[in-house]
């Protein structure tokens, strides 16, 4: 036995409540008698009928609390006027308009105006009992009732709908609400929400139907609704509601268009009810179509002026590859920007497909015609209750007065879409107040933006980044509706201590810069060498995006680094082999190390989601000079490249290609040290440990780091054997290969351990979409080492894509 689960809109519950008021009134009127009694309850909201009088008193009755005088004034009663039935019956509509009054009755007898009011009731409190899962200030956000407002009973109705679309929104469909009016005299109420909770309801399944191309598993990869699993209670993404599968539907679309599937189509989608056990299933018909290539391109114009040559340096689409919708809007929203720079803001392009069944090809002219002249009149703002309007605004490439150009709509709502702070985004026009003016309307619904995370595990070897490691923060992503993100971070193992606060923001000082300001600290205990390291800094940098794809970076930082001796440490004088406080720490022990320095460099990336990269390319390039004041002078130079590639959309194969490396230079004999040095480690080279390879010093035997390094990698990643998608676990194979050489011209080595010698190493990976943040749990054993070299074969990171 199977139900079909229904949500019923606001709207639509108001339209109902209207409708059971007019069947009720429509039963009584046929089944009451006598018949006089019916008509007496539908003329009682209508003016009395009367005769043309002219009035010397005035006689208001039923009133509480709005004086006679004031109920005179509305009516627009002065003795000596003449009351006919036409002005009576504007005395009642302009009652009525006062919205003070539930009924109202106006009548003349001799030359008396009487006015029979029923005043609506003023709430006192509005009070909820038995809620737990949603807490009282949250549900007093939800109703519209509330203290010294007046009291309707469609009102009412419309709150207990609200409370349970609340409800259901967070997992609980079958909770019930009651609703009770408490008389305190006075025309005044009390409201008490009595609420049943019920029991969470589950997606038990999620189906597609007519997929041939993707399986059911890739689909679900691409939907937010997930199944229920022993981790729903945290991510709650497996509540069903009927926006979010809308919102499924588009991105579902989405997919298959971009990936070439141009006629794909949703037939059905539905969330049917076990009414046995409660829990839902939701069934998804799909028609995938024939699957396309982008035939020929062309531009055609017919604005006078246009240099089409011009414009084919922004098509992105290009003829025998797969066809792509989202290339063709970029292409559309590349166009309309560079026709508006040359002086052609009402050009219109318009891109005409020509389908060739045949070849399965799709012809693409993008036709640039004259628009329509119109502008700007206002950007209307609704939906959000926490982020501040002109953080939507600034989105906008338009403002008021400007041109209006759909295209640079589109590119509005996919930013907005991009800053995650909203559920649904809606963008729609309506007509202004003269032909050539349009009205933009944006709906944006918030969502949470606050995220708690954190992580704990475990790292062989004997370096101090073995043992426990734990990783916890707190994030808002939208601070305080402006926009801002505010991030508190710590961390570390045993032997180890992070602490940071960043402050981020996007539009620094009203333009698209990104401004981000951090302060740290980190404390190293370093067990086999004898000393402790306390680094206590902070920084800023700026990023200014120079199109979509590519920011150029520019910052600063400051730090102070604090050495201290451990107890029973000794000092080097002599090549050794056991451990001891090296000469370049010695030095500053008493003298703690100031660094001062300046970075710049670019970053370009084409990947859209970085928490699960499947294609694209990002590329880092950054280089540090150290000198302005402080001890440290030299400079540091890294480039970093990594380049995502899905193999196989029916298998989930994701091919990643990572290189790097980086030098440093010292600017004078006493800026630069063995302290200045690059570590390797398992961020660029697993299987061995945090400043594991590389040359050794002759004062400790221990690795010292190296001037230059690099690094390349090799990865296949795919969904977890045996393991349901929606838990977030994917799996991977890898091989890592690198080098570390070079020292300080102060630092001296052992014999041999300064060379480009190549280390490389193998390993799987367990990847974890977990609630907090991605991890990544590594087990890899080298493969060409030397024997100086320290190994780790298990390491544990909270994972960043890059």
């Amino acid at each position: 036995m199977r139900a079909v689960l229904q949500r019923t809109k606001p709207g639509n519950l108001r339209m109902s409540a209207a409708k059971r008021l007019l069947k009720a009134l429509s039963v009584s009127a046929l089944t009451a008698a006598p018949l006089s009694g019916a008509t007496f309850a539908l003329t009682a909201l209508t003016p009395s009928v009367a005769q043309a009088a002219v009035v010397t008193n005035i006689s208001v009755r039923g009133n509480e609390r709005v004086g006679n005088q004031t109920i005179a004034d509305f009516v627009g009663y002065r003795s000596g006027r003449n009351f006919t039935p036409a002005v009576v019956d504007d005395a009642v509509k302009a009652l009525f308009r006062t919205g003070l009054f539930r009924d109202v009755s106006v009548s003349v007898s001799g030359s008396t105006l009487v006015i029979d009011v029923s005043e609506f009731g003023i709430v006192n409190q509005v009070l909820f009992s038995g809620n737990r899962r949603l807490k009282d200030d949250r549900l007093t956000q939800v109703v519209q009732l509330g203290p010294r407002s007046r009291f309707e009973q469609r009102i009412l109705d419309d709150d207990v709908a609200a409370i349970e679309e609340a409800y259901s929104r967070i997992g609980r469909a079958d909770v019930t609400v009651n609703a009770s009016v408490i008389d305190l005299g006075e025309n005044r109420v009390n409201i008490v929400f009595n609420i049943s909770e019920g029991g969470r309801t589950r997606i038990a399944q999620i189906n597609f139907i007519g997929n041939n191309a993707f399986s059911d598993r890739r689909l679900q990869g691409v939907i937010s609704t997930k199944r229920s699993n022993i981790l729903s209670f945290i991510s709650r993404n497996d509540v069903f509601d009927e926006q979010r599968l809308a919102a499924d539907e588009e991105q579902l679309r989405r997919f298959y268009f971009n990936r070439g599937y141009a006629d794909f189509r949703i037939i059905t989608s539905a969330g049917d009810v076990d009414p046995e056990t409660g829990n839902i299933v939701i069934n998804i018909e799909v028609d995938e179509g024939e699957r396309y290539a982008f035939g020929l391109i062309e531009i055609d114009s017919t604005v006078p002026g246009v240099d089409q040559s011009a414009l084919e340096a922004t098509v992105a689409t290009r003829s025998g590859s797969i066809y792509s919708a989202e290339q063709v809007e970029d292409t559309l929203i590349r166009m309309s920007e560079r026709l508006a720079g040359a002086g052609f803001p009402f050009a219109e392009v318009t891109p005409v497909g020509n389908r060739n069944f045949e070849t399965r090809t799709i012809d693409v002219t993008y036709v640039v015609d004259q628009g329509q002249r119109a502008f700007i009149e206002r950007i209307e703002i609704q939906g959000n209750t926490a982020t501040r309007d002109y953080v939507i605004r600034r989105e906008f490439d338009v403002a008021e007065g400007d041109a209006f150009n759909q295209i640079l709509i589109r590119r509005a709502q996919r930013r907005l879409e991009a800053l995650d702070f909203f559920e649904r985004v809606q963008i729609s026009t309506r007509a202004g107040s003269a032909p050539d003016r349009v009205v933009i309307v944006v709906n944006a619904v918030d969502k949470a933006t606050g995220e708690i995370g954190g992580a704990v595990g475990y790292a062989t070897g004997s370096s101090n980044e073995a043992g426990v490691n734990f990783e916890a923060s707190i994030v808002q992503r939208n601070f305080q509706g402006r926009g801002q993100r505010l991030e508190l971070s710590g961390g570390g193992t045993s032997a180890t201590r992070t602490y940071n606060l960043s402050f981020t923001e996007p539009y620094f000082l009203g333009y698209r810069v990104a401004a981000r300001f951090d302060v740290f600290q980190r404390r190293n205990e370093f067990d086999d060498a004898d000393y402790n390291v306390t680094t206590t800094g902070g920084s800023v940098s700026f990023g200014l995006p120079l199109n979509d794809n590519l920011t150029a970076n520019l910052g600063y930082t400051y730090l102070r680094e604090n050495y201290e001796r451990q107890d029973n440490a000794d000092d080097c004088t002599a090549v050794v082999t056991t451990d001891c406080v090296p000469t370049a720490v010695q030095d500053r022990i008493d003298n703690p190390r100031v660094k001062s320095s300046i970075d710049y460099g670019f970053t370009f990336n084409t990947i859209e989601n970085r928490a699960d990269p499947r294609d694209g390319v990002f590329v880092r390039l950054n280089q540090e000079i150290a000198g302005l004041g402080g001890d440290a002078k030299f400079i540091k130079t890294t480039a970093d490249a990594s380049y995502y590639r899905t193999l196989s959309e029916e298998a989930e194969l994701v091919g990643l290609l990572r290189a790097g490396a980086g030098n440093i230079v010292g600017l004078s004999s006493d800026g630069f040290s063995e302290l200045d040095h690059f570590r390797m480690g398992p961020n660029r080279l697993r299987g061995f440990e945090f400043n594991g390879i590389g040359p050794i010093s002759a004062e400790t035997g221990d690795q010292i780091g190296g001037t230059t390094y690099l690094n390349a990698s090799a990865e296949l990643q795919f969904p977890f054997p045996a393991l349901p998608r929606d838990l977030g676990f994917r799996a991977a194979v890898f091989a890592d290969a690198g080098t570390l050489f070079g020292v300080a011209d102060n630092a001296a080595v052992v014999p041999g351990t300064d060379d480009m010698s190549i280390r490389a190493s193998a390993g799987i990976s367990v990847i974890w979409q977990s609630p907090f943040a991605p991890l990544r749990f590594d087990y890899a054993f080298p493969i060409m080492k030397e024997d100086t070299d320290q190994e780790q074969n298990f390491s544990f990171s909270v994972s960043t894509a890059f």
